[in-house]
């Protein structure tokens, strides 16, 4: 039991931990139309993803590869159900690191603007489907005692499930334009910083909707009101949401950055921790609710996989931490001038 429970844990850290890092990437992608008003702008927005965007995105997979791992039912369950949401999300990615490459190999207005489309599909589309997917989660998805989905792909556009999309969407933007404002200069900086203060009102009215909807369309909160320590959790997410305009009046941008970061990471764990034990419930018949303790791979190959990230997620928290200190700097000429790839 105790190990199931602490990969519960590991596998929302992890989902956690990639919201927060590559969310900046793709709420930049999101704001790719919106900020980039010429060329320098736009060369600027890459740039200041371009380093690290890759780097982000190895907490999908490993969230991925734990799900595999530690729950492989859940993991079996959930590319079926979500089949065509995740190829979507996927085809979304894989669309967004090519259009990286490929815009600046031909001095082509238009063959740029194509590419430029594809950045914004490839980062707005994920932001969405995410939060569609996740909301629909807390929610519950129709699947039967086989594990069978009982739906369509239509089935999980309603209105919660689009609802957590949305807030996805909003938390990446004010995400992406702190970090832009951070790593760019002049007039695109205080376009994002200003974008962001515009964003807050917006992302806090959405918050608020979303949680009360939580309370109405899903039993997250049956969690909390045994355990009403646990509202820490939601309290620590409304702190974020304030640090963020506090930081921003305050022209501490990083600082704003850090109170986004925060808020996203917490925002997670509020899902999460309503969701104990069910990984992936059924809104059919809570019988049906695949668990922590149901749906999990056994208990040598989970004491395996423990040391194994005992030893290697330091290793690679450090890597990351390095690359995101070698590339804290703002944006320059000179790095413009180079024709990197990414």
């Amino acid at each position: 039991m105790l190990l199931q429970s602490v990969w519960f844990f590991l596998w929302g850290l992890l989902w956690a931990v990639f919201f927060m890092t590559d969310g900046f990437d793709l709420g930049i992608g999101s704001l790719y139309p919106f900020l980039g008003k010429s060329e320098r702008d736009r060369n600027m927005m890459i740039h200041a993803m371009g380093p690290l965007w890759d780097g982000n995105e190895v907490w999908l997979v490993t969230a991925g590869g734990v799900t595999f791992a530690a729950f492989p039912l859940v993991y079996a369950v959930m590319f079926s159900s979500l089949y065509s949401a995740l190829m979507l999300i996927l085809f979304a990615l894989i669309l967004r690191g090519v259009s990286f490459e490929f815009r600046n190999k031909v001095e082509s207005m238009a063959w740029k603007r194509v590419w430029d489309g594809c950045i914004f599909i490839g980062s707005f589309l994920p932001a969405l489907l995410f939060g569609v997917a996740f909301g629909n989660i807390f929610k519950g998805i129709p699947i039967d005692g086989d594990g069978i989905y009982q739906g369509t792909l239509f089935t999980l556009l309603n209105p919660y499930g689009l609802l957590a999309g949305v807030l996805f969407v909003c938390l990446f933007l004010m995400h992406g334009a702190l970090w832009l404002a951070i790593r760019s200069d002049g007039d695109l900086a205080e376009r994002s910083e200003r974008l962001a203060t515009r964003l807050w009102p917006v992302l806090t009215g959405v918050a608020v909707i979303f949680l009360v909807a939580t309370y109405i369309f899903t039993p997250l909160y049956d969690n909390y009101l045994a355990n009403p320590v646990l509202f820490l959790v939601p309290l620590i997410s409304v702190a974020g949401i304030f640090g963020i305009r506090y930081f921003l009046l305050q022209k501490g941008v990083f600082k704003a950055w850090c109170a986004s970061a925060l808020t996203i990471v917490s925002c997670t764990f509020f899902g999460v921790i309503g969701l104990f034990p069910s990984l992936f419930p059924s809104s059919i018949d809570p019988k049906f609710n695949l668990t922590a303790y149901n749906a999990s791979s056994s208990p040598l190959t989970l004491k395996i996989m423990l040391i194994v990230v005992v030893l290697f997620i330091p290793v690679v928290l450090a890597y990351q931490a390095w690359a995101y200190k070698l590339f804290s700097g703002k944006v320059t000429d000179d790095d413009l001038a180079h024709e990197e790839t990414y």
